[in-house]
């Protein structure tokens, strides 16, 4: 194995823990905060013509004030459906329908409530260092495998895995700040 195929390696897996931390940074724009935000609710799905559709894709959805959630169906018809959705989500937040928008009013969050989003916060960041490491073990076994095959010396074996290993710690770091932030969002008052 050549120098160029050990940075595919290195480069496949920062491609893969890159997208892990997207896809949790993604995912906890849907975790409540002590404010509005249309993350919240953006991808609670409402059937509509018989299809779950994504409520950013039924309706306009805004944040006129710090604590309160808008959303305008683009089809009016869809209301009872959205409102239907977010009652079964886990918002725990009961809509007002006016017969043309859905309005959401966000209580503030107790603090037992708060320690519970924390919580879950925890929680998907180990799920995403968990998705990290299974990449890390993935490549290793392929660093493995070619140094069974004779196409890797013992000395770049060692390097390819001790670059696998920075890049993990590198991106373990970035994914605890992800927590730290979200964490602290959650639990200011």
């Amino acid at each position: 194995m050549t120098a160029q195929a050990q940075q595919k390696i290195t480069s496949e897996l920062s491609a893969a823990m890159e997208k892990a931390l997207h896809h949790l940074q993604d995912s906890l724009r849907g975790v409540r905060t002590g404010r509005a935000s249309t993350a919240l609710v953006e991808n609670i799905r409402a059937e509509y013509y018989g299809t779950l559709t994504p409520l950013n894709q039924l309706a306009a959805l805004s944040v006129p004030e710090p604590r309160q959630i808008v959303i305008k169906p683009f089809d009016a018809t869809v209301l009872g459906e959205i409102t239907k959705a977010i009652l079964k989500s886990d918002l725990g937040i009961t809509p007002a329908n006016d017969g043309k928008v859905v309005r959401l009013s966000m209580p503030a969050l107790s603090g037992e409530q708060r320690l519970k989003y924390a919580g879950k916060v925890k929680e998907m960041c180990e799920e995403a260092r968990v998705s990290m490491r299974n990449g890390r073990r993935d490549l290793n076994k392929a660093a493995d495998l070619e140094l069974k095959n004779g196409h890797l010396t013992e000395d770049e074996h060692r390097k390819t895995g001790e670059r696998i290993q920075e890049i993990l710690k590198e991106f373990e770091k970035k994914l605890d700040l992800v927590q730290a932030t979200k964490t602290k969002e959650i639990t200011e008052v």
